[in-house]
């Protein structure tokens, strides 16, 4: 996958090790703003390392940057949504985007490549953790059409703050079976 995909001068390519460092730049900075990831102490550059070398297999699962004039502006994921196999249709999508772009369509550009990409890949539906006082990720999902089907009220702790999580699904394609049929109950 070499280039990806552009709009409005943004590229996105697959992620490099020679990436790593702005990598870890975006995603600390999304923990010093509280409101993206549950994470409350920064990362090294060798943590992300070693965070994108678990992230496999690459077929399934890519890691994505989003970049501006050789700038890396942002990065984004697909990820195993949970370690059951029942599970394997769905998919969940995780972005990142530097402060400084976000509202500039990095954002926008990124969750389109990962629905689709998700999509082409077979992916049934593709879900999304967001906290709520995080409104440019909520207005996102909804432009795209996600669908809100959970709310853990003061799920997150961070710097003195208690937040809310949402949990977002989007289908992305037409599920096969009986309608409304529903899986037998058990651990999920």
């Amino acid at each position: 996958m070499a280039d990806n995909g552009t709009t409005g001068g943004f590229t996105i390519r697959d992620a490099r090790v020679s990436d790593i460092h702005a990598i870890t730049s975006i995603y600390n900075e999304a923990i010093r703003d509280g409101i993206s990831t549950s994470d409350v102490d920064e990362r090294s550059a060798e943590q992300r390392r070693e965070w994108l070398e678990r992230h496999a297999p690459r077929s399934r699962y890519p890691v994505v940057v989003v970049r501006l004039g050789g700038q890396t502006v942002g990065f984004g994921s697909l990820s195993r949504y949970r370690p059951r196999a029942g599970y394997d249709a769905i998919v969940e999508i995780s972005y990142y985007i530097g402060s400084y772009w976000r509202g500039r369509g990095a954002g926008r550009l990124l969750v389109s490549w990962l629905l689709d990409t998700a999509a082409r890949l077979g992916y049934e539906k593709a879900v999304s953790c967001v906290f709520s006082p995080n409104a440019g990720s909520l207005a996102l999902m909804r432009s795209f059409g996600f669908t809100r089907f959970g709310l853990l009220p003061g799920a997150i702790h961070n710097a003195g703050r208690t937040l809310d999580v949402q949990y977002w699904y989007k289908e992305l394609r037409p599920v096969q079976g009986v309608q409304g049929e529903r899986p037998a109950a058990g651990r999920c």
